[in-house]
């Protein structure tokens, strides 16, 4: 039987920050022998809250605890409140922490009130309770232009939800009204230790459609385009459709690619996000249904560890119009994913995907977040997350980094 003898005090903190100010409250508490049960600090523009949630000894008696507790707060200039909590409410919180959590993590230029009183609503609905909010961009100054471009908040929830297809829709739904991403994720083990990521290249580590370029440069990009376009709704067969256009390439001299790949538009914040998941060990692949010639001289320029893509024949610095090898479609995307997360030693649910079009989905689906970035609507709607306000670099505050622990 449990002993309802026990008293359980939470002591709440607040006023203005100060050096030493915890531990001289500790060192109080020390004093009494007590166990502390639980706490929390947060500090907002310098004013501190400090939670403190402690069990009185048996030899101890509260009114002189919470008396010297009273006497350290005047001379720290402090606020301070004491609420006693019964034992049979302690127990039915302890009984909660078994409880699925989740993360939702709001992104935009600038965060209003409304934003995030949207999703306080489909929180609340859904019978989820927040833990904590936590900002994990930096502070911006509101007198001078700054690097700070985002601004990036984190929810913990706890709960079962009651409908959680029904929450997802309801966060993309607000989403895609405003100018900000939501992103929406169970918090487990795996969330934490993400190893692998994979992206699709054309339209996502790059702002272009290469086989495009070639095209205008062969003088068939209209018909190139088209056969693209639909490929990437997911009208035609990828591999028939990939055929069909470098078919039409046939001719183009070699220096070309060489032209191309020197000027290639990289997407807003993917050299932060690679030089940054390289730093923390990150290791990161192109998956991609474009050519491996490109996909080499993103390898060389951001560091990326593995390049899959369809190879163009080339002869007598000519291109062929043919390819060689297997052709790197969606399906092939998928298997090279499971290949890689294999030979890296980890599970699935450790791997990230990014892509944009039909042919990512397979790859998106397969790893524990696939994510749809700035994408076609029907990639968006079936992917597990979508960014499609911000950079790539997005991605890192999915990961849970704060802007301090970003390399610049």
């Amino acid at each position: 039987m449990s002993d309802i003898s026990k008293e359980i005090i939470l002591l709440n903190i607040s006023g203005k920050d100060k050096p030493g100010l915890t531990a001289s409250l500790m060192d109080v508490l020390a004093q009494h022998n007590v166990n502390i049960l639980d706490m929390g600090q947060s500090v907002i523009h310098q004013d501190l809250g400090l939670g403190i949630l402690f069990e009185v000894p048996k030899e101890s008696k509260s009114s002189s605890i919470l008396k010297d507790l009273l006497f350290k707060a005047y001379e720290l200039d402090t606020h301070i409140k004491f609420t006693p909590i019964p034992i049979d409410k302690y127990e039915e919180w302890v009984s909660n922490q078994g409880k699925e959590r989740y993360i939702i993590t709001v992104l935009a230029p600038r965060l209003t009130a409304s934003n995030l009183s949207q999703v306080a609503k489909v929180i609340v609905g859904q019978h989820l309770n927040i833990d904590t909010i936590s900002r994990l961009s930096g502070r911006k100054s509101l007198k001078k232009k700054d690097k700070i471009t985002k601004a990036v908040v984190e929810f913990s929830v706890r709960g079962t939800p009651l409908d959680i297809a029904a929450m997802k829709q309801a966060l993309l739904n607000i989403a895609s009204g405003s100018d900000f991403d939501i992103a929406f994720q169970e918090d487990n083990v795996y969330r934490r230790s993400r190893r692998l990521v994979c992206f699709d290249m054309d339209s996502t580590l790059i702002q272009t459609e290469v086989i495009n370029e070639l095209a205008e440069k062969a003088g068939v990009g209209t018909e190139v385009k088209k056969i693209t376009a639909s490929a990437m709704r997911g009208e035609i067969d990828f591999k028939e459709s990939f055929k069909q256009r470098i078919a039409l390439l046939k001719g183009l001299d070699e220096s070309v690619l060489k032209e191309i790949a020197e000027n290639l538009p990289v997407t807003e914040g993917a050299e932060r996000l690679l030089r940054t998941l390289k730093q923390y060990g990150y290791r990161t692949a192109i998956l991609s249904g474009g050519f491996t010639y490109f996909g080499n001289y993103l390898k060389n320029r951001l560091g990326i560890d593995y390049v899959f893509a369809n190879e163009l024949e080339i002869k007598n610095g000519k291109l062929t119009g043919r390819h060689l090898h297997e052709i790197v479609d969606g399906k092939r995307k998928a298997e090279l994913l499971e290949l890689l997360a294999f030979k890296e030693d980890i599970h699935l649910e450790q791997v990230i995907a990014v892509g944009d079009g039909a042919n990512d989905l397979p790859m998106l689906e397969k790893a524990g977040l696939g994510i749809a970035f700035h994408a076609k609507p029907t990639v968006k709607a079936s992917a597990q997350h979508a960014i499609s306000v911000n950079g790539l670099d997005t991605i890192l505050y999915l990961l849970g980094f704060r802007d301090r622990e970003i390399n610049e």
